[in-house]
C-alpha cells in the first residue's frame, strides 16, 4: 500500500479501492480512503493537519477514560472482592506499586493498543515499536527528568528487582522477533513471567514486613516514602454533612430525579473553573465532549463516597446506554448491527430488553440508598470503559497507519514516536509532578514497575488473543532494521541503569539525568537517520 504515493494523483483512489492491502481492519471511518479519494490531492496537507488534530483527540479520549472511568471502577470491583488494598491499588507505604489492578488501569491505553495491533501482521509494527519506544522513553527521559528535578537515593531491592525483570522480558522479546513467530508456549510464557513478577513482589513485602514487625517504622532508603501533605477534599456547600452536629438538618433534603440528572452530568466544576488559569480551561473545554459521552455510557462506583456515587435516574439510564455501547463497538459494530432473522437488529433487541430491567430498577429503588447489587454497576462501567478504550485504539492504530502511507514511514517509527509519546504523556506529567512534591523514589519506582506489565501483558495478550486452534502462532517479522536498533537501545539503557545506579551506592542526581536524557536523544536520531536509510 506504500507504493500509492508513487503513482499519479489521479490514480491515487482507484490504488486504494483496489489493492486488498490497503483495507483497514476495524474501525468506524475509513482513513485511507479519506485522505486519497474525498480529498483532492491539491488539500492533501489539510487532511493530514486534520488527522492529526483527530489523533491528539483520540489520546485525549483514552487518558480521560483510563483516569477518570476505568481505573475507578477497577478500584470499587478490588473493594467489592474483599482484595487485599496493597495487591489491589497503588498503596504508597508498598513496594507494590503498579503490578495488578492499578498497572491494568494505568497500562489499559498501551495493552489495549497492543492487542489491537497485533490482530492484523501489517500493524504488527506498531505495537512492537510503541512497546520498545515507551520503554525507552520511560526509562530514560522520564526517569532522567525525575532524577534533575529532585536528586533522591533510589529503592536499591525494588530497582534491581525491577530492572532484571525487564531486561529478562526485552530478552525474550528480542528471541521472539529473531525468530520471527511466537508460539502459544511463548505468549504463555510472556503472561506467566508477569504472574511470577507478582508474586516475587508480594514475597519481597511479606519477607520486609515479617522483617521489620507490624510496628509503624520509618521507611528506608529503599522503601518508597510516605506522603503527607495529601490535599483535602473542598467541601461542596451542598452536602450536610459538610456542617457541625448542632447545624444538620433534622430532615435530609430530597432533589427531584431530574435535578439529580442534570447534576450527575455536568462534567464541570465552576468554582474550579473560575480559579484555574485560562489554558487548564483551554484544556478542559476539549475535554468537555469526552467526558459528557462518557458520563452518559460509563457508570462509576465510589467506595469512598457516602451513597457509593449512587445516582438512581443516571445510573438506570446506564443500563440501557451501557449495553448499546457495548454491541455497537464490538467488532466495529458488527454484532450490533446484525439483523436476528432478517428482520430485528440486535440493537433493537438490547435496547428493548435494557429498558424493561431500568424502568425496574428505577420503580424499586430510591435517590438517597444505592441498591444491595450496587457494586454491579463496576463491572458493568469496567466493560463499557473498556470498550470505549478499545475503540479508541482501534481508530488510533488506523491513523497512525494512514500516516505511515501518507509520508512513507514504517509502523515501527510511528510506533517508538507518535504512539509511545502519546501513551506515555500522562504518566510523565503525574511522575515528575510526584518527584517536584517531594517523592523522587517512588516516581522512580514506577517508571520501571509500570512498563513491566505493558511488555509482558501487551505481548502475550495481545498475540494470544489472535491465536486459533488451527493457527497456533502469530507472525511478527520486523517490517524495519529499526526494531534492532530499538531493542538494542531499550538493552542497552536498561544494562546502563543497572551498573551505574549501584556503582553509585544509589545516589542519583543530576549527571545521571544529563546521561539518560542525552542517551535518548542520541537514540532517536539514530533511530530517524536508520528509518530515512541514511546509516
Amino acid at each position: 500500500c506504500w507504493e500509492v504515493r508513487k503513482h499519479n494523483s489521479s490514480e491515487w483512489c482507484h490504488f486504494i479501492r483496489s489493492n486488498p492491502d490497503c483495507r483497514l481492519d476495524g474501525g468506524f471511518l475509513d482513513y485511507l480512503d479519506g485522505v486519497f479519494c474525498v480529498f483532492p490531492p491539491r488539500l492533501l496537507p489539510l487532511a493530514v493537519t486534520l488527522y492529526a488534530l483527530w489523533l491528539l483527540y483520540l489520546f485525549i479520549i483514552l487518558g480521560v477514560t483510563a483516569e477518570k472511568f476505568f481505573c475507578p471502577n477497577l478500584s470499587a470491583i478490588s473493594t467489592n472482592l474483599k482484595l487485599s488494598h496493597n495487591v489491589a491499588v497503588f498503596s504508597l507505604t508498598s513496594p507494590l506499586h503498579g503490578v495488578t489492578f492499578l498497572a491494568f488501569g494505568n497500562g489499559a491505553p498501551d495493552v489495549f493498543s497492543a492487542v489491537v495491533a497485533f490482530s492484523d501482521p501489517r500493524t504488527a509494527g506498531l505495537a512492537i515499536g510503541a512497546i520498545f519506544g515507551a520503554g525507552v522513553f520511560v526509562t530514560t527521559v522520564v526517569a532522567g527528568g525525575i532524577a534533575l528535578v529532585k536528586p533522591f537515593t533510589a529503592a536499591s531491592r525494588p530497582f534491581l528487582r525491577d530492572v532484571i525483570f525487564y531486561m529478562v522480558a526485552v530478552f525474550l522479546t528480542f528471541v521472539v522477533l529473531y525468530l520471527g513467530r511466537i508460539r502459544l508456549g511463548e505468549a504463555l510464557a510472556y503472561l506467566g513471567l508477569y504472574v511470577f513478577y507478582v508474586l516475587t513482589v508480594v514475597l519481597c513485602t511479606w519477607i520486609h514486613r515479617r522483617q521489620r514487625g507490624d510496628g509503624l517504622v520509618p521507611p528506608g532508603p529503599w522503601e518508597p516514602e510516605l506522603p503527607t501533605d495529601v490535599e483535602e477534599p473542598e467541601p461542596s456547600g451542598t452536602n450536610s454533612g459538610d456542617y457541625g452536629e448542632e447545624y444538620r438538618p433534622l430532615l435530609p433534603s430530597r432533589e427531584p430525579s431530574l435535578r439529580i440528572l442534570t447534576t450527575a452530568l455536568s462534567p464541570l466544576d465552576y468554582r474550579k473553573w473560575r480559579r484555574k488559569p485560562w489554558y487548564w480551561r483551554l484544556f478542559k473545554a476539549f475535554k468537555v465532549p469526552v467526558e459528557l459521552v462518557l458520563l452518559l455510557t460509563v457508570p462509576v462506583v465510589d467506595p469512598d463516597k457516602d451513597d457509593l456515587n449512587w445516582k438512581r435516574p443516571l445510573n438506570c439510564l446506564h443500563i440501557i446506554t451501557s449495553p448499546l455501547l457495548c454491541v455497537l463497538t464490538l467488532k466495529s459494530g458488527a454484532y450490533g448491527l446484525y439483523q436476528i432473522q432478517g428482520v430485528f437488529p440486535v440493537w433493537g433487541l438490547v435496547t428493548l430488553v435494557a429498558s424493561a430491567l431500568a424502568l425496574i430498577i428505577f420503580i424499586t429503588t430510591s435517590n438517597e440508598e444505592p441498591p444491595k447489587y450496587h457494586c454491579v454497576f463496576a463491572f458493568l462501567g469496567f466493560l463499557a470503559s473498556a470498550m470505549w478504550i478499545n475503540a479508541a485504539a482501534t481508530e488510533l492504530v488506523n491513523i497512525l497507519r494512514t500516516l505511515g502511507v501518507i509520508f512513507q514511514l514504517s509502523n515501527t517509527v510511528l510506533g517508538l514516536t507518535l504512539l509511545a509519546w502519546g501513551n506515555s504523556i500522562g504518566d510523565t506529567f503525574s511522575d515528575l509532578t510526584m518527584a517536584r512534591q517531594g517523592y523522587p523514589r517512588m516516581a522512580f519506582s514506577a517508571c520501571f514497575g509500570g512498563i513491566i506489565f505493558n511488555i509482558l501483558v501487551g505481548v502475550g495478550l495481545g498475540c494470544l488473543l489472535q491465536m486459533s486452534s488451527s493457527q497456533p502462532l502469530v507472525k511478527l517479522e520486523p517490517d524495519s532494521p529499526l526494531v534492532w536498533v530499538l531493542a538494542g537501545a531499550l538493552g542497552l539503557s536498561l544494562v546502563f541503569s543497572f551498573v551505574t545506579v549501584p556503582a553509585q551506592c544509589f545516589q542519583l542526581g543530576t549527571a545521571y539525568g544529563g546521561c539518560l536524557i542525552a542517551y535518548y536523544l542520541l537514540f532517536l536520531s539514530v533511530a530517524l537517520l536508520t528509518e530515512f536509510r541514511v546509516i
